[in-house]
């Protein structure tokens, strides 16, 4: 399961350094490149909760090797896509594939552990996959890049893919049951969920381009709007919604989502920022850039073990909280280098605290987002976080980078703006944090086993 959510989790920040040389290869500008790394992000997640659901009707082990296979294919044809419009394609399935798969595998891990200090080490072990595979994208894709080519970054996973397929037929337990005669699936509600970020994404982004017609921007935004309105309106109305009304009523789960959401924007937004100023402030070469970003990968496997511990003693609230605040002051120490324009060299200690408060944050509102799940709900309620997680990422991007780098719209330092912008969700998903009701360690201690 951790090798599958590695490899899926390398392949969202594996194209950022690799964008100028497939650029260069297929004739298009930055602007058609956001699609590349944007598209992926966001129809994933749009349609994670639609993959959580399947694998609640038709059994985890069945809908993981599905999705698993659909990924994998999906990253042969990136790979070898003889034109950009075929990439484009590629990376859309890919993040079908990935929405299909995850709830799958995540609602297996949960279920295989008790709530308590051994769930919360397995969800630590499979945090800390996914953030280094964030990471180590970075490098991975200098190195790839510049001794093989772009396309052996999509190229490279696909053995490894087969490996987890493989695994997946002998080692996960096969499917007990499967809900006969359910109810539709709710595809409008999944259509309606993705085309909702995708079209704020692009309203965002266009708002900002030099050239864009004015309705353009205001348009896009409106047509979010009403996806949003209109995804409202079917869930209450769905004989089997992906997003349950009684969901609501989990007050704790709601909260550590849209906590999920903002952390992510923020942590994602610091990643490309690390890149922009390595990469076009600084000059640095793609290479040099994903191994300057190393540290925050090494940093992030010392932070996997100490967590674990951590969440036993403190509880998921607290470690939520300090993950949110190791963030906050990365944000300032980037805006503090960016402004100054110091070497590479400074951006480190921001890339520890971003480890830090990927490593308290992301584990601690895993934790809380899947409590008191069943054998009924564990892949909805995996689906509804990893949805959260994915989507707030890219329209943290979008809103944070969008707009912090849009000369057209001001004209302060884009570092300052961005990190502003994040810092302000930081701040709102620490009050959302501090109202989820505190747990007792202890009594999180006793539930072991």
């Amino acid at each position: 399961m951790s090798m599958l959510q590695f490899f899926i989790a390398v392949d969202v920040t594996v194209v950022n350094i690799a964008l100028p040389s497939i650029g260069a290869d297929f004739g298009v500008d930055g602007h058609a490149l956001t699609w590349v790394v944007v598209g992926y992000t966001v129809t994933g997640g749009g349609i994670l909760m639609l993959g959580g659901r399947l694998s609640d009707l038709f059994g985890r082990r069945r809908v993981l090797l599905f999705g698993t296979g659909l990924f994998g294919a999906a990253s042969l044809l990136a790979g070898m896509a003889p034109t950009f419009l075929l990439l484009v394609v590629a990376r859309l399935l890919q993040g079908v594939g990935e929405a299909i798969a995850l709830p799958a595998a995540m609602g297996t891990i949960v279920l295989m552990f008790p709530e308590g200090p051994r769930r919360s080490r397995a969800l630590s072990v499979w945090a800390a996959v996914a953030s280094c595979g964030l990471v180590l994208g970075f490098a991975l894709s200098g190195l790839v890049t510049a001794h093989l080519g772009w396309r052996w970054i999509f190229l490279v996973s696909v053995p490894f893919i087969a490996v987890v397929l493989l695994a997946a037929v002998f080692l996960v337990e096969g499917d007990r049951r499967v809900v006969r005669d359910a109810p539709p699936l709710d595809l409008p509600g999944a259509l309606l969920l993705t085309a909702c970020p995708l079209l704020f994404v692009f309203g965002v982004v266009e708002a900002g381009e030099p050239g864009t017609p004015a309705w353009v921007a205001p348009a896009a935004l409106a047509g979010a709007v009403a996806a949003g309105a209109g995804f409202v309106r079917v869930e209450a109305r769905s004989r089997d919604p992906l997003l349950p009304l009684r969901f609501f009523a989990h007050r704790t789960r709601v909260a550590a989502n849209l906590a999920t959401m903002l952390l992510s924007g923020a942590l994602s937004t610091s990643f490309l920022l690390f890149t922009f100023y390595l990469q076009d402030r600084l000059g640095i070469g793609p290479l040099g850039a994903g191994l300057t970003m190393l540290p925050l990968a090494v940093s992030l496997i010392v932070f996997s073990v100490l967590v674990p511990g951590m969440l036993g003693r403190w509880g998921a609230r607290a470690c939520v909280l300090a993950g949110l605040g190791f963030t906050g002051a990365a944000m300032a120490v980037i805006a503090l280098v960016a402004t100054s324009r110091a070497g590479g060299a400074a951006m480190v200690p921001a890339m520890l605290l971003i480890a830090a408060g990927m490593g308290f944050g992301l584990v601690g509102l895993q934790y809380l987002a899947v409590s008191g799940v069943t054998e009924e709900d564990a892949g909805t309620a995996s689906g509804i976080q990893r949805a959260a997680d994915q989507l707030g990422g890219a329209t943290g991007v979008a809103v944070c980078v969008g707009l912090g780098f849009a000369p057209n719209l001001h004209s302060l330092d884009p570092f300052l703006v961005a990190t502003l912008l994040a810092a302000a969700g930081l701040v709102t998903g620490g009050v959302v944090a501090w109202r989820i009701p505190a747990p007792d360690p202890a009594a999180e201690l006793r539930q072991a086993g």
